[in-house]
């Protein structure tokens, strides 16, 4: 027997806007971070900026801010309004925009900011919907509506590719997956982009990604625990434990990066052969970072698993 897919209105879900749906969207931002396509880690609600507050503060999986302004009901010009402020009080670099009914105007903003800001700060405009089938609870459906794409985050003047500055980037990271995917399965959701200098993928447990990494002058590998700051010590702790057997059979040290100011931790390994300036070398430079990631993970796989059944 197949249920029928049955929309709910959203004050039935969330009565209040603040009280209800924000404190909701707070406890569950991997919801909506899967949508989006990348972590979001609550940091906290009603955050002051001035005689005003954003209504979550969150951080993506490097820890930088990223902010929330919700609506059940249409957008306005208020919220939009808002919505630049706290990005340019806050420094922040993301900015998401959730509404029950975003109306074209706002779509037509959002996408403008896009086009026009610097490369690395990014809007989002997203629908929100609730639906339920028979008598199950009801479940939201996020939507993006507006948001940055490699054509507009080139700053509008390139529709077809990514700006030139970042080819070389885009250019690395698609041989390197494509290298990546004969041996490993770890990267083979990813996608190549340019606008950064390293690729996440999850590894395996929530708070956890494998990155790899390619600066001008170097490469590398890492574990990077990008939880809350007690789960990242904790398994930080337990790998740290058993560092020597991880050590002897990864075959070589590794740089157990642990500060106690930090949120984020992580586990590395560097390759000194080079990096994104040493173009005649990329062959050699991807064979190591996919030998050491697929080394890495072999050698960590076992106490990661281990810790999770504790």
């Amino acid at each position: 027997m197949v249920g029928k897919l049955e929309f709910v209105h959203l004050r039935k879900v969330w009565n209040h806007e603040a009280y209800d749906f924000t404190n909701w969207l707070y406890e569950n931002l991997d919801v909506l971070g899967e949508h989006l396509g990348f972590v979001l880690n609550p940091v906290e609600t009603e955050k002051s900026v001035g005689p005003f507050s954003v209504d979550i503060l969150a951080e993506d999986a490097n820890g930088k801010p990223v902010i929330i302004e919700n609506q059940l009901e249409k957008t306005d010009h208020d919220h939009l309004g808002k919505l630049l402020t706290y990005l340019a009080n806050l420094e922040a670099k993301i900015a998401i925009w959730i509404s029950t009914n975003p109306r074209p105007e706002h779509v037509v903003s959002i996408n403008f900011l896009n086009e026009n800001i610097p490369q690395d700060t990014k809007f989002y405009l997203v629908k929100v919907q609730a639906f339920q089938i028979g008598n199950s609870d009801p479940a939201p459906l996020f939507t993006i509506e507006a948001g940055p794409s490699e054509e507009m985050s080139a700053g509008g003047r390139i529709k077809k590719e990514i700006a030139a500055r970042e080819q070389k980037r885009y250019d690395f990271f698609e041989q390197l997956l494509n290298r990546c995917n004969q041996e490993t399965r770890l990267f083979s959701n990813i996608s190549p982009q340019g606008y950064q200098y390293w690729l996440s993928a999850g590894a395996g447990f929530s708070g956890m990604q494998w990155q790899l990494v390619i600066p001008k002058r170097s490469a590398r590998v890492e574990l990077f625990l990008c939880g809350d700051a007690e789960t990242n010590t904790k398994r930080f702790d337990y790998l740290f434990s058993h560092k020597d057997d991880i050590e002897e059979e990864f075959g070589d040290t590794l740089d157990w990066s642990f500060k106690e100011e930090r949120k984020q931790q992580y586990i590395r390994k560097e390759i000194k052969i080079g990096g994104l300036q040493d173009e005649d070398r990329w062959v050699e430079i991807q064979d190591a970072m996919i030998d050491t990631l697929t080394i890495m993970e072999k050698s960590l796989s076992p106490y990661l698993k281990n810790y999770h059944k504790a």
